[in-house]
């Protein structure tokens, strides 16, 4: 096969090395890829907003399938043009990646079919005052989020009043996140245990990938502003055999099931953002592609063909295929740039990459970086680099991943220190 990948981060390598391992692979592109992807793909410079570009470079190169990474193009109906042009692509359309699109249309498709989630009301940016009485009259703690896509951003936990009113100021006259805020969500906030659990489907039958856990907040013990994730590892241990049946009952049949009857089937990889609550798990967002950092930890542990899974989806063909997990523990650690994700300099050196990359059981992952015209690697966006390590216990995985962290330096590099404790 010859696949391109579409996207820059740090989702889009590590999808690039899983599909690098597979014997079905001719030819790997990677548009517009990243000084990582490079080595193991031909990077191509297209834009993904471009979706005549990506079709007519699709075709010219004969590509047997396109596998989109981040959520804006599949929003965008990317999958929709590539199919309309008889080219394969692994994602949802434009009409079911909706539920990661617009978290209002999420919200209302999960109370008509029955899927566990917070209560909520939702308001439109010109009903300010609506929704500020509606804080009012609900108090806090409480989440207030930007209906639209915003980059992992755009949902604000406010443990005070003042805090919900001070939100909804910001996404709604402030337009901190654009367009995304011309719809606001206000939920009930839910006690808990995050987790992620990720279902490849065709639209009728699925398969799980290893449950994980992301890591939101800037900093530590989760403070601070939500970022597109600080840190991740799998398996979870908390996600156990009786309650991921729960999540495939409770929420990812009847998901698929309301999809399917709203002539939208939902096709690509679902992924379900979890709160664990007393009462059960509950859904805090759907995603319509993998999760960033997740994929980083999640795709390693695959003792599966993904290119041979990820073709089949596509073609609507997973009908008895099953996926089997390694039996080791995969840990993530994000080097970002300081000041992310509100505001940061780029442009600086990163030095002991390779030091790093020669660790045993490491992989480094790249995201935002760049690579100069003399060669010298430098920092490019705001999370620059995932550093995963394996072991048998995911203590052992931390301890791998932490040391390499600890080797590579640039100017304002920021960690978490606590990435897996709640595991632990």
């Amino acid at each position: 096969m010859r696949i391109l990948v579409i996207g820059s981060g740090g989702r889009e390598h590590a999808l690039v090395n899983a599909l690098a391992e597979s014997s079905r692979v001719q030819s790997l592109f990677a548009a517009p890829g990243n000084p990582g992807t490079a080595k193991n793909a031909e990077n191509v410079e297209l834009d993904a907003g471009d979706a005549d570009a990506v079709v007519d470079w699709s075709a010219q190169h004969e590509i047997d399938l396109v596998v989109i990474g981040p959520e804006r193009p599949l929003v965008d109906g990317l999958v929709d043009r590539l199919q309309e042009n008889g080219i394969a692509a692994f994602g949802p359309t434009g009409a079911a990646a909706r539920l990661e699109g617009s978290k209002a249309f999420a919200k209302a498709f999960m109370q008509e079919h029955g899927v566990p989630t917070a209560d909520f009301r939702v308001f439109d940016a010109g009903d300010v005052e609506a929704a500020s009485a509606y804080l009012d009259e609900t108090g806090a703690p409480v989440v207030v989020k930007a209906s639209g896509l915003a980059g992992g951003k755009g949902a604000i936990v406010c443990a005070m009043l003042d805090e919900a009113h001070a939100a909804l100021e910001r996404i709604v006259e402030d337009k901190d996140f654009g367009a995304a805020g011309d719809q606001v969500v206000i939920e009930s906030f839910m006690e808990g245990v995050e987790a992620s659990v990720f279902a490849v489907t065709d639209g009728e039958h699925y398969v799980l990938l290893p449950p994980s856990q992301d890591h939101k907040a800037i900093g530590e013990g989760g403070t601070g502003p939500n970022t597109g994730g600080m840190g991740a590892y799998a398996p979870a241990p908390m996600v156990n055999g009786p309650l991921l049946t729960r999540v495939c009952r409770e929420i990812i049949e009847p998901t698929l099931k309301g999809m399917s009857d709203a002539d939208t089937p939902y096709t690509g990889v679902l992924y379900c953002g979890l709160m664990l609550t007393e009462e059960g798990p509950k859904v805090v967002e759907f995603n319509c592609r993998f999760g960033d950092p997740e994929a980083q930890v999640v795709l390693p542990l695959l003792d599966v063909d993904l290119a041979d899974v990820l073709a089949r989806t596509a073609a609507g063909e997973l009908r008895n295929v099953s996926i089997r997990a390694a039996a080791r523990h995969a840990a993530c650690v994000v080097l970002a740039s300081d000041g992310y994700p509100v505001g940061y300099e780029t442009g600086f050196e990163i030095t002991g990459l390779e030091e790093a990359e020669q660790m045993p059981d490491v992989d480094v992952i790249h995201a935002g970086t760049a690579r100069q015209d003399d060669g010298t690697l430098v920092t490019a966006g705001g999370r620059v680099l995932s550093v995963v390590g394996y072991g048998t216990s995911l203590e052992q995985a931390l301890d791998r991943a932490y040391a390499a962290a600890d080797v590579i330096q640039f100017k304002g590099k920021t960690l978490r220190r606590d990435i897996g404790h709640k595991a632990l």
